[in-house]
């Protein structure tokens, strides 16, 4: 039986002080969700190494590395992550990068693979922000390029903000295709092209979203002609979601993730998914999205994606 390598990094807990928006209970709720799940032994948990700093710096000025690990940001770029500092916050970010360079490694072996968190698209060069200390993708993407395992990535990134430090980073990297489908309106305020930048009004319901999406993923498909596909598979499009502004079900995010999958598997393009972001005021809305996100790629493991 071949099974789906999901890497977790939940055991890293960054600690935030009590109120913080950012729902980090969520990675740990959604790992025991799949392994308490019915599919449970088709999927072989792993916890990944941190990436190392030389690893950081194919995206990342080394001086922000060195900053980052030592405790001495710019207190203004702290506050612009949105997390304090802590050694559990620089050990949780490389983890955190390190698992989807595994899932891609694990991809190239098997099609695909997941990183249970991950999708940390507003981190740029010398600064982080929206959460995101390092931009696990690009880091990702750089080290299997430079290491000649793929020639050509695209970045399919469907989170409802706009991947405005991913962009940044490889806007004259043409190895790398960016392409990303997010809220006209929503965060960031000043948005950055992509390759490809899809942009949608508030409240798109299922079939506005899927239509866009769908024409997004095949135009880039045919521009990009990838080797390799990084999948952000957001759950904030979700309606319910505090920051999405949005108005797509659950059905409809299961039906986007489903038809990315099949599309993907069809041309046989090995597949990096993470999560990206999910802010609904119930953590299970959250963990129903990603989980359903995970069980399609194992679908796409066994050959049995059910059709969109």
């Amino acid at each position: 039986m071949t099974r789906l390598p999901v890497f977790y990094t939940d055991e890293f807990v960054l600690p935030l002080p009590d109120g913080h928006r950012f729902p980090m209970d969520k990675y740990r709720r959604l790992r025991e969700r799949l392994a308490g799940g019915h599919q449970a032994a088709s999927l072989e948990f792993r916890v990944p190494d941190r990436a190392s700093r030389r690893a950081l710096e194919l995206a990342h000025d080394p001086a922000y590395v060195d900053a980052v690990i030592d405790g001495t940001l710019d207190p203004r770029i702290q506050r612009r992550i949105g997390f304090p500092w802590s050694e559990a916050m620089v050990e949780r970010s490389r983890r955190s990068v390190g698992a989807t360079m595994a899932a891609a490694a694990a991809a190239l072996e098997r099609g695909i693979g997941v990183n249970l968190a991950g999708g940390t698209h507003h981190a740029f060069y010398d600064y982080g922000g929206g959460f995101c200390v390092f931009n696990d993708t690009v880091v990702a993407a750089r080290w299997l390029l430079d290491r000649g395992l793929v020639r050509q990535v695209l970045v399919v990134d469907l989170d409802v903000h706009q991947g405005d430090g991913t962009a940044a980073l490889c806007h004259e990297d043409n190895r790398i295709f960016t392409l990303s489908v997010h809220g006209a309106k929503n965060y960031p305020a000043r948005k950055l092209p992509s390759d490809l930048d899809v942009a949608l009004p508030d409240e798109a319901d299922d079939d506005t979203y899927l239509e866009a999406m769908r024409s997004g993923v095949r135009t880039a498909l045919d521009r990009a002609r990838p080797d390799f596909v990084f999948y952000l598979a957001g759950a904030d499009p979700y309606t319910e979601d505090r920051y999405g502004r949005l108005a797509m079900s659950k059905a409809g995010l299961a039906k986007r993730d489903r038809w990315v999958l099949e599309t993907l598997a069809a041309a046989a393009l090995p597949t990096a998914v993470a999560m990206a972001g999910g802010y609904a005021p119930d953590v299970d809305d959250i963990v129903d999205i990603h989980e359903r996100t995970v069980l399609t790629a194992l679908a796409r493991v066994s050959g049995h994606i059910p059709a969109s």
